[in-house]
């Protein structure tokens, strides 16, 4: 797996299709290695004539761990969060944001279309508000802006991503509860076991568990709070793509960024929930590809 040092870390990442076709960089959500991404999605766009770049973000898969860092309390952090108080850290979204585009630069990658998924979709806001000159178009898959008025997920779903107690211990018991964790954010009656998620997860905990890396990247999520002041600063062509069975990221936070983002175009799916399960996958990919390929024309147009 090559990895590229940024930002004074080592991120690993892979490259699919033909690197002189337009960039597409998928950025992965909280505790996702660049394996959650469907490899259909990418065969997808590889075959839509893309060069396709996924990712690990820091302190997950087989990129940069912080372990030297203390791990955060999340149930803590929040509600501290909540009365105003930010605690300390080991990095923010910006951060992350920070990485993207030193991949872009390691990558020689001039311009991408950028998709982020959940907190990658997050992180898509702040390199967007950023770099506009660097984001060709950008595609909002399940995310949201941090607005503290936004609906929040009730308390089954924080239980089954925020567990309290003794982790699962073998590699079965691990993978049973993401599992299960996706069954109770995911798209109302899939079964998770049957419908690739499995698969993909069990992928992801051969390549690398890393438990720590993911209450990091949760804190990093709370401590950067409110971040609409990046949503309104976005000018490239927008994608919102959100599910109306969304538990953990309810629809909401889709319509606050196509309120928020001039021009932007939302696309409730009806029934999806905090997932992408093979029966809207194609749906998810045309209208990906078709907002990738209306903003060339545009710029096309343009120029």
């Amino acid at each position: 797996m090559p990895t590229l040092k940024t930002n004074g870390i080592e991120i690993a990442y892979e490259r699919h299709g033909d690197t002189a076709r337009p960039a597409v960089l998928l950025v992965m959500g909280l505790g996702g290695q660049l394996s959650m991404w469907p490899r259909v999605l990418v065969d997808d766009l590889v075959a839509a004539g893309y060069h396709v770049v996924r990712f690990d973000n820091r302190d997950i898969g087989l990129s940069a761990k912080f372990d030297g860092t203390r791990v955060p309390n999340i149930v803590a952090q929040m509600a501290l969060r909540r009365i105003g108080i930010s605690l300390k850290t080991p990095y923010t979204l910006a951060d992350m944001a920070n990485d993207t585009v030193g991949l872009m630069d390691g990558l020689g990658i001039r311009s991408a279309h950028l998709v982020g998924i959940s907190m990658g979709g997050m992180i898509g806001q702040f390199v967007a508000a950023s770099h506009p000159e660097r984001i060709a178009s950008f595609t909002a898959l399940m995310t949201t802006t941090g607005n503290p008025k936004l609906p929040r997920p009730d308390r089954r779903v924080f239980e089954a991503i925020i567990r309290r107690g003794p982790r699962p211990a073998g590699r079965e018991a691990i993978i049973a509860a993401s599992v299960h964790a996706f069954s109770v954010i995911g798209t109302p009656g899939e079964d998770q076991n049957t419908n690739g998620m499995r698969d993909r997860i069990a992928e992801s905990f051969d390549r690398n568990y890393c438990p720590s890396g993911l209450a990091r990247q949760t804190a990093a999520i709370i401590a950067t709070g409110d971040f609409r002041k990046q949503t309104r600063a976005i000018r490239a062509p927008t994608l919102v793509i959100h599910g109306t069975a969304d538990p953990l990221v309810p629809p909401d936070g889709g319509k606050d960024i196509a309120r928020l983002v001039r021009g932007a175009r939302l696309e409730l799916i009806e029934g999806m929930g905090h997932d992408i399960p093979p029966r809207f996958l194609p749906q998810v990919t045309r209208l990906m590809i078709g907002h990738m390929k209306a903003s060339e024309i545009a710029a096309g147009k343009a120029a």
